[in-house]
């Protein structure tokens, strides 16, 4: 007979991420200060680049752009902001989009067990699901990082962009996208608007996931689980399509006149290999604690096998994006790879993304029993996690800010900050109900799961 399990969230574990999120802080306020004592102008940066930007080509390069950004400044009421203040906003943005992702990955796999009828993951999926947990706070700290500097992370936002002489004609096709139904150049009230139904509908399909999933563990019979199937269809459904339109929104845009038809998969691909590296360290802990009773070896390599197959696959998406460039002839987009290669403080990060995203987690994991050894996979599955953050450094930061960037205290805290934060939040909700459904009505199958 199977036995209900609880998580405790000791104060032990509690304090180790508190003193993890202060540490965190010391280190992102003296790397703030420290990149502020070598940073005296006010945004002009990078006017020694406008050598860059192609004549005729609206400024198509974000370090042309970021020069340009700063001449808008003060149509906005102010002028651009220095440089250590773009590489704070910058890194919070990164942040915010990567942890966000994390929370909505985390659903998204809760509802693609029920959608597709797996049993053998009966025992984990609660705890993907608590990540979800996240995303009200993801929502508050996406709002007020955006209305706050939203300024110097998007190019777009700038009102003289959109003037009838001098504006930029690149920008303007693309005003109905942000602006509507406003004229370009005044609120985004279309962009924020995509922003609050992303997040609210998101958050209430959780809600209403979890809410089942804590009624089945009461109730058991299947009534439960055909509505938490029907749920999670819904659920994928919208997925399928506020995903990709929130990477457009969120990260593309940033590059505002370069454009990817591959760049939803891409972002999907990241999130999703980080979100199962993270579900699987997770797993991995708890059984070091003696959680998880009816976890066996065989679910800790399916977990393995995921890993290591969707690393292939953001490959095989990563590669795609890159090929495209070449093989459909517009080298007008090369822009946005060539600047990832020329910039000494992106290049080397460009071959590390590849190196910890690609070619580590497939050398390591290629065995059958690499993927079963838990020392192992507690080596990738942080190394994975980590690099998949970086995949998101270099999708903003070169559109941010530009030469200015760099990686260092600043970096290193903030993501201490918010790991410690998204760990806390996602465990004390892990906390707060049985780590599986005991009624769950493939569970005799998940017991049973061998490969």
């Amino acid at each position: 007979m199977v036995t209900e399990e609880r998580f405790e969230f000791t104060v032990t574990a509690k304090k180790q991420l508190v003193i993890t999120l202060l540490v965190g802080v010391v280190l992102s306020v003296l790397g703030y200060f420290t990149l502020g004592s070598g940073s005296h102008g006010h945004g002009h940066d990078h006017s020694s680049d406008h050598s860059e930007v192609v004549e005729g080509d609206q400024g198509s390069e974000p370090y042309g752009a970021e020069s340009a950004e700063t001449d808008h400044g003060d149509h906005h009421g102010h002028h651009g902001s220095s440089p250590s203040v773009k590489r704070l906003l910058s890194n919070l943005w990164i942040n915010n989009v990567f942890f966000a992702g994390l929370a909505i990955i985390g659903v998204f796999f809760f509802a693609i067990q029920y959608a597709a009828q797996a049993g053998w993951s009966a025992g984990i999926k609660r705890i993907p699901l608590a990540f979800g947990n996240w995303l009200p706070i993801a929502f508050v700290l996406m709002l007020v990082v955006f209305m706050v500097g939203g300024h110097d992370i998007f190019h777009w936002t700038h009102s003289d962009l959109y003037a009838e002489e001098g504006g930029d004609k690149i920008v303007q096709g693309k005003a109905p996208y942000f602006f509507w139904p406003l004229e370009g150049g005044e609120f985004p009230l279309f962009w924020i608007g995509r922003l609050v139904i992303f997040f609210t509908v998101w958050f209430l399909l959780f809600r209403k996931l979890r809410s089942l999933a804590f009624s089945e563990d009461i109730e058991g019979g299947t009534v439960q689980w055909y509505k938490l199937r029907s749920t999670s269809a819904i659920f994928l459904v919208f997925f399928a399509v506020s995903s990709s339109m929130a990477a457009w929104d969120w990260v593309m845009s940033i590059d505002v006149h370069w454009f990817s038809t591959m760049f939803g998969w891409y972002s999907f691909a990241s999130w999703w290999v980080a979100g199962l590296a993270l579900t699987l360290f997770i797993v991995l802990l708890l059984k070091d604690k003696g959680y998880l009773s009816i976890v066996n070896a065989n679910h800790i390599h399916d977990l393995g096998k995921f890993v290591f197959a969707f690393s292939v696959f953001w490959t095989y998406v990563w590669f795609s994006q890159f090929l495209l460039i070449y093989y459909a002839h517009i080298p007008e987009e090369t822009v946005y790879f060539l600047e990832r290669w020329k910039d000494d403080h992106y290049a080397p990060v460009f071959y590390i993304n590849l190196i910890i995203n690609f070619f580590f987690p497939f050398l390591v994991l290629m065995t059958r029993d690499a993927k079963r050894h838990s020392r192992i996979l507690k080596v990738v599955c942080p190394a994975v996690v980590f690099g998949h953050w970086l995949d998101f450094y270099l999708m903003v930061s070169p559109g941010t800010v530009g030469h200015n960037g760099g990686f260092g205290f600043l970096e290193i805290g903030l993501i201490l900050i918010y790991l410690s934060a998204f760990l806390f939040v996602a465990l004390n909700a892990l906390s707060k109900a049985p780590l599986f459904a005991k009624n769950h009505p493939m569970l005799n199958e998940s017991l049973h799961h061998h490969i």
